[in-house]
């Protein structure tokens, strides 16, 4: 697969969850702000109690654009407009008001008064005690406020914000203890619906743009093999596994390099890293691809070739890395190649055999419902398992927190091989027939077969030989001949 065809699909995959989130994320605003603005085009949220002891309440540090060098010019172009609603306890008269920072620091300086640092769930309020013994002056009285509103039963203060930073001070009128009220915000901006028409359109853009990308390096991904196994074998220099009665479509051996370092295994997984870095991308293509021929085969019943290609290489890809450097045995020492193809006398090879037609209907219960008891088998194998006395449960397995089982006998394979220079070839057979086993479930669940995964561990190297039973389908072949 050519580099630029890679490119595209890592390009592709990037841009696709930003997309997205810019077509959804906008979409729903939008939807938001169209159905919860008032008449006066104002957002309002729910309506909270603030209550203290102490002679305020206040929301500090409210920042619009510092005084330094920062585009004052941002707030003309939202054109927004603040409301605070805040309405004392039984009609009670009520202050609200609005200042500089620094102004209400010096007039509450020694004054004790609750400040809010956070909403909590709901939307409640968080305070932060600030103490202090001195008496609140009426705010009244003040003349620093920027905007204010006073009196009995619902009080409203209104403000076209503007650079710099602001607090926000809820008091009785007469800056006596305590203060009780229910306080409410809203918003109107009229650059609300060009922003949010413009996450939507951008959305759409990128979308279109992801789309494209992806599909031109997918449908980029190179030719399957030949049908003949000779002649594809002839072509690479390894045997391919061609569909077989008995056997898997997804076909993996390994090979155990016969002079092994005995202490470069410790490093492997650091000399890996560039492998690590482009895998991580390259599985987002695999995850993205899959879902696009998920849509393929539920409306046609074919798997695309070039994203079957494209994902058998990945497939591949990692499966060297693994058996190069992690839990696919540690067991050569040749650093692995950096592409999706196949490689002459490569000592970790991996093929799935292309399907040329696949159950429609499967392709909506197999990677969620079907596989699920070969997920928990893979859970063990490749996650990490603990006990725990938290909860009722006392073993506790995390799919992604570790390597597993596989971890656990690569690690024994490592010590053993540091301290005697040999490597258990027994050991080695499981380690390799657990990755099988793991790799067929991969398969399986990124919808490259309808054949179940079997519950069978077939260890060793190479693929073990076709069983000399036939499945079902060649059964019934097998006595139309007959008859």
């Amino acid at each position: 697969m050519r580099p630029a065809r890679i490119a595209a699909l890592i390009v592709g995959c990037l841009l696709a969850p930003l997309a997205f989130a810019l077509f959804l994320g906008g979409g729903a605003l939008g939807l938001g702000y169209l159905t919860q603005r008032d008449a006066d085009g104002y957002v309002t949220t729910d309506t909270r109690p603030l209550g203290t002891g102490t002679a305020a309440v206040t929301a500090e540090n409210v920042t619009l654009i510092s005084d330094g060098d920062a585009p004052r010019w941002l707030l003309r172009v939202l054109d927004s407009d603040l409301r605070v609603t805040v309405t004392g306890p039984e009609s009670a008269a009520v202050f609200v008001g609005l200042a500089s920072t620094a102004d209400v620091a010096a007039y509450l300086d020694g004054v004790a008064h609750d400040r809010v640092v956070e909403l909590g769930p709901d939307a409640t309020p968080v305070y932060e005690r600030v103490a202090g013994d001195a008496t609140a002056a009426p705010p009244l009285e003040q003349s620093f406020w920027v905007a204010q509103a006073s009196g009995p039963g619902e009080q409203q203060l209104e403000w076209q914000p503007r650079a710099g930073s602001w607090a926000l001070v809820v008091m009785n009128p007469d800056g006596r203890t305590p203060v009780s009220a229910d306080a409410s915000v809203a918003v109107a901006s009229g650059a609300i619906a060009p922003l949010l028409t413009s996450m939507v359109v951008a959305g759409i853009l990128l979308t279109i743009s992801a789309v494209w990308l992806v599909l031109w390096g997918a449908t980029g991904a190179g030719s399957l093999p030949p049908a003949d196994a000779s002649a594809s074998a002839s072509a690479t220099g390894q045997a391919t596994a061609p569909a077989t009665a008995g056997r898997y479509p997804l076909t993996l051996n390994a090979r155990l390099d016969p002079d092994l370092s005995r202490w470069l295994w410790l490093v492997k997984w650091f000399l890996a890293i560039p492998h690590f870095v482009l895998l991580a991308f390259l599985w987002m293509a695999f995850l993205l691809l899959t879902a696009v021929a998920g849509v393929a085969i539920l409306f046609t019943g074919r798997y695309p070739r070039g994203i079957f290609t494209f994902n058998v290489g990945v497939l591949r890809w990692s499966w060297r890395v693994a058996h190069y450097a992690t839990t696919g045995g540690i067991g050569t020492d040749r650093y692995p190649p950096f592409t999706l193809e196949p490689m002459p006398n490569d000592p970790a090879t991996l093929d799935v055999v292309y399907p040329e037609r696949l159950s429609r209907s499967l392709v909506l219960v197999k990677w969620w419902l079907l596989a699920i008891p070969h997920y928990l088998i893979v859970a063990l194998l490749v996650g990490s398992v603990r006990w725990t006395r938290l909860g009722d449960n006392p073993l506790n397995v995390d799919a992604t927190g570790g390597a597993g089982i596989l971890g656990l006998l690569v690690l024994v394979a490592g010590v053993v091989l540091l301290v005697t220079a040999r490597y258990p070839h027994a050991l080695f057979d499981l380690i390799v027939g657990l990755n099988r086993w793991v790799y067929r479930v991969i398969a399986y669940a990124a919808l490259m077969t309808d054949e179940y995964p079997p519950f069978r561990l077939d260890q060793g190297g190479t693929e073990p030989p076709p069983s000399l039973s036939p499945s079902p389908t060649q059964g019934a072949s097998l006595v139309e001949r007959a008859r």
